[in-house]
């Protein structure tokens, strides 16, 4: 049977180790708290006619931390709502089972998530090729993300040419793309002259991979493939999928809680060696943290946002 808690005066340090208890024993929890659309305005823990106030988000976050789904809050009175939390699922993680167009990372949208298309637009945008530009994505799977370029530069075409190791996702990428180029290729390889040079170079989730050494890819990048007046455009994750959720925080081996230690090593060294070789960089992101370089000597786009079509 399912455990319900009414919380309405206690602290947050009372009630993530309750939650989390009831949680260990039954796999999911339910509880009453104080409407949180009669505290808009306050701040979290302050004194309100229904108890103490807490946004929704506030929820979501905890849910988050002890490994559970949100279900959607039901509405009990204009002073109270009923939360329910639900754990994870113990289903294998995308990466399981590999990167071809029939495992579950084929699954995955990232445009679905609005902190990622919204800050990988500006990215692209902060770079802006320019029409009938080059454009090289690194580890580009099926190629759904580079959906985008349509949504950042509607009436702008680019010559794309995509490249991954894995061939059955190369051939569902030339199924939604098929005016662009793809080719089987492992990016330690490169530079490989006939790949040409390039006004645009995104790397989204691969600079980490196992087998890539990041500042030797980079500085081969730099140097043989992307054009003097060209930009990058990096993607290093901060997530992980549970349970078809998206997961905050880069997670280490071994690790309970997420640890930002290589990941912000990993960016650092980045930023570093482009800023060192003459490029603006520009951390940004959330889920995964997206640095996009361009070079110093130019102004830097404005109207990054993303409009109405």
């Amino acid at each position: 049977m399912t455990p319900e808690f009414t919380f309405t005066t206690e602290p947050m340090a009372v009630i993530l180790p309750r939650l989390r208890q009831a949680l260990e024993q039954h796999g999911s929890v339910v509880f009453l708290a104080p409407n949180p659309d009669t505290g808009l305005g306050r701040y979290a823990g302050e004194v309100t006619a229904a108890g103490l106030h807490r946004p929704l988000s506030a929820w979501v976050d905890l849910a988050d931390l002890l490994e559970t789904h949100l279900c959607t809050p039901e509405i009990v009175s204009d002073t109270q709502i009923r939360v329910r939390f639900r754990q994870y699922a113990p289903v294998p993680s995308p990466d399981d089972s590999g990167y071809g167009p029939d495992g579950d990372w084929a699954r995955v949208d990232k445009l679905e998530d609005p902190v990622f298309l919204l800050t990988f637009v500006e990215a692209l945008r902060r770079v802006n090729p320019p029409p009938g530009g080059r454009v090289l994505a690194l580890g580009v799977n099926a190629g759904r993300e580079l959906d985008a370029l349509n949504i950042a530069f509607p009436e702008r075409p680019f010559e794309v040419v995509g490249v991954d190791i894995e061939p059955a996702a190369l051939k569902a990428a030339k199924r939604c793309h098929p005016n662009w180029q793809f080719r089987v290729l492992d990016v330690n390889t490169l530079p490989d002259p006939a790949l040409g040079q390039f006004d645009l170079i995104v790397a989204l989730s691969l600079l980490q991979s196992p087998g890539v050494t990041q500042d030797v890819l980079l500085s081969n990048l730099r140097k043989y493939h992307l054009r003097p007046t060209g930009g990058l455009v990096l993607g290093f994750p901060n997530a992980r999928y549970r349970d078809g959720h998206l997961s905050y925080g880069a997670r280490m081996r071994n690790f309970a809680r997420p640890d930002f230690s290589l990941l912000m090593a990993d960016v650092t060294n980045a930023r570093r060696g482009l800023q060192k070789h003459g490029f603006k960089v520009f951390v940004t992101g959330k889920y995964e943290v997206l640095l996009t370089a361009i070079p110093a000597t130019l102004k830097t786009p404005g109207n990054l946002d993303l409009e109405v079509g």
